[in-house]
């Protein structure tokens, strides 16, 4: 299974008064980190828009569990997968470690979307295509 691991410091703009993470900007770098997942994976977000047709890849739910707080200036290391694929969903796992402890879990699922062959006006799911799925899954 493929895994990227990419290291973080914890920016001033990233800590609300109490100079601990505000729990949205985990959520900006999560996404960052699913994008920068597919890229060393050898498929950049623009370059999968473009050959497969899609609109987009948006997010559909997301949840965390919060183990550990960090602050302004800590340096953190976010490890993302992609844990399960269906036709045309998939989720997305990140693990947050301070140092070896881990401080935080959090899940996305995210749907490949595509125009409506219909109405182009509307949007439908797209089937992930096979050789993203092997890159992914075998690592």
């Amino acid at each position: 299974m493929f895994i990227n691991r990419r290291d973080v410091q914890i920016q001033w703009g990233d800590c609300d008064p109490a100079n601990i993470v505000y729990y949205p900007r985990y959520f900006a770098m999560f996404d960052d980190s699913t994008s920068i997942m597919f890229e060393a994976a050898g498929f950049s977000k623009q370059d999968i828009i473009h050959k497969y047709g899609l609109v987009g890849i948006p997010m559909v739910d997301t949840r965390a569990k919060f183990h550990i707080p960090s602050t302004h200036g800590d340096w953190i290391t976010i490890e993302s997968r992609i844990d399960s694929i269906k036709r045309s969903s998939f989720e997305v796992v990140h693990r947050v470690f301070k140092g070896e402890a881990l401080a935080i879990e959090a899940f996305e699922t995210r749907v490949l979307v595509g125009r409506h062959p219909d109405d182009p006006g509307k949007l439908k799911s797209a089937p992930f295509p096979q050789e993203i799925i092997d890159r992914f899954m075998k690592g």
